[in-house]
């Protein structure tokens, strides 16, 4: 199985696509993800097929999630009966539903980058049903994704994947690796969940308070929280209320969500 001939396809601006084309990208993404037999693989816009027939010919078979109705024509063309192909907005997928044997999915995707936060954060509440992802993203993307505390980076992203996932950055990808080429340089990120995830109830107050917190990053908490918590209320968490959202690490973040998970006003 090799990929499409891109000469009849023109990339489309709506769906963010910028197609992957260096040989030696697509082969150290491959072997990052290292896809065995049984595997559940799921992939999120194949696109031209660049990484697809490696993956499944690693894994025996693969479900791919195509928004692009040409291209999704073209992955039937090939009647791979290994290939089950979902001609959808990945937004909307469901992916619990793709899990057979209760075998957790291991993701794989070069995600449009317009859609690449409400996407992880979706991903985030699934998270029990995923053995790993490896994304390439914006690499403004990844950066916030690993970023620390007391870094400019460090935001609402870092707070809720971080929760969720052990986050690395495996690999830094040029715009001549695409065709055709972004104006914005790129990275692969791989995420495995976290042994100590946090309840669906704590991950959906983690997003209230991060949204809070970040919700102007030049106030202060004691402003950002002013409708929420009470001064005296983040000091008994304490956290000083005339500090900055990016200078909490992610204990003060959870500490804040246990608080905020009880108020009326959240449930």
């Amino acid at each position: 199985m090799t990929e499409f001939n891109d000469s009849h396809h023109r990339a489309r601006k709506r769906f963010g696509q910028n197609f992957l084309v260096r040989e030696d990208i697509i082969h150290r993404i491959v072997q990052s993800v290292n896809p065995q037999p049984g595997d559940a693989l799921v992939e999120i816009g194949p696109g031209l097929g660049a990484l697809t027939h490696a993956l499944v010919d690693g894994a025996g078979a693969l479900h791919v999630i195509e928004i692009d109705r040409d291209l999704a024509g073209k992955l039937r063309e090939r009647c791979d009966s290994r290939l089950t192909i979902h001609e959808t907005d990945v937004l909307k997928v469901e992916f619990p539903s793709l899990m057979e044997d209760d075998k957790r999915l291991r993701i794989v995707g070069n995600l449009p980058y317009n859609i690449s936060t409400p996407l992880l954060l979706k991903l985030a509440h699934a998270h029990h049903c995923v053995a790993d992802l490896h994304v390439m993203l914006q690499l403004e993307v990844v950066d916030r994704m690993i970023a620390q505390s007391g870094t400019k980076a460090f935001g609402r992203l870092s707070v809720i994947l971080q929760s969720v996932f052990n986050v690395e950055q495996i690999l830094s990808v040029p715009p001549d690796a695409f065709k055709p080429a972004p104006k914005v340089q790129s990275a692969v990120a791989r995420l495995t969940p976290r042994e100590d995830i946090p309840s669906g109830d704590m991950l959906r107050a983690l997003e209230i308070t991060s949204r809070i917190a970040f919700g102007n990053k030049r106030k202060t908490l004691r402003n950002n929280f002013k409708n929420t918590l009470t001064e005296a209320q983040l000091l008994e968490l304490d956290i000083n209320p005339s500090a900055r959202a990016e200078t909490l690490d992610l204990s003060a973040f959870h500490r804040l969500a246990n608080v905020i998970v009880n108020l009326p006003s959240t449930k």
